[in-house]
């Protein structure tokens, strides 16, 4: 599609979520897709794939790659730059609360999100990290889209992961993405595309921001 322009009720009654979501199936899948928002003289709000002209005021949405997006395994992970201090408070409470490694919620968060706390997958996962519903009613997340709830909740998730895995980063990140049970089925990561590659991602992920913490 080389063009497409959403023209939606005015913001005071912007449903921003469902919105987003409906502009991203729609817009052609990018490693990184970005959208551009503007509100019209009549104060009626846009959402475009096509970068207003420059006397306009408009804000840049980027939105990421979801596990589930195959063109996303051409991202070159070691390259993409670092989001070091975004949501600093939430991250450090929950790392604090739950034990888990500040670096590991960091990379959970970029590979599942890019630290959109709007972003929702085509298989229906929420948020910063990517809870999907059921996880989130069993967690008592009450508004995915609240970057501190949603932080806690991922983050106690991962925890569980980990606990039940030992510790073995690469199978909690496997159980994050495919489920604890199709980790134990297989005995190890399980062979699905999909995972092997989140697991790639993790991996890269976390040692870039253990890195940069150091």
């Amino acid at each position: 599609m080389d063009r497409f322009l959403a023209r939606v009720i005015r913001p005071a009654i912007l449903y921003r979520a469902a919105l987003l979501c409906a502009v991203l199936a729609l817009l052609p899948v990018t490693a990184l897709s970005q959208v551009y928002k503007y509100t019209d003289e009549d104060g009626v709000v846009h959402y475009t794939n096509i970068k207003p002209r420059s006397e306009r005021q408009y804000a840049t949405l980027n939105f990421p790659c979801y596990a589930s997006d195959p063109d996303c395994r051409a991202v070159d992970w070691e390259q993409v730059p670092l989001k070091t201090t975004l949501f600093d408070d939430e991250i450090s409470r929950a790392s604090a609360r739950y034990a888990v490694d500040e670096s590991l919620i960091r990379a959970i968060i970029h590979a599942e999100s890019a630290y959109q706390s709007e972003a929702r997958s085509p298989k229906g996962a929420q948020g910063l990290m990517q809870l999907m519903p059921e996880v989130q009613q069993e967690l008592e997340v009450l508004d995915p889209y609240h970057p501190e709830s949603n932080i806690d909740g991922g983050t106690y998730h991962l925890s569980r992961m980990l606990t039940l895995f030992d510790g073995d980063m690469d199978l909690a990140a496997a159980a994050y993405n495919a489920g604890e049970g199709a980790v134990q089925r297989h005995g190890g990561i399980p062979p699905y595309a999909e995972t092997r590659e989140y697991v790639r991602r993790i991996r890269i992920l976390y040692r870039r921001y253990s890195a940069a913490r150091s």
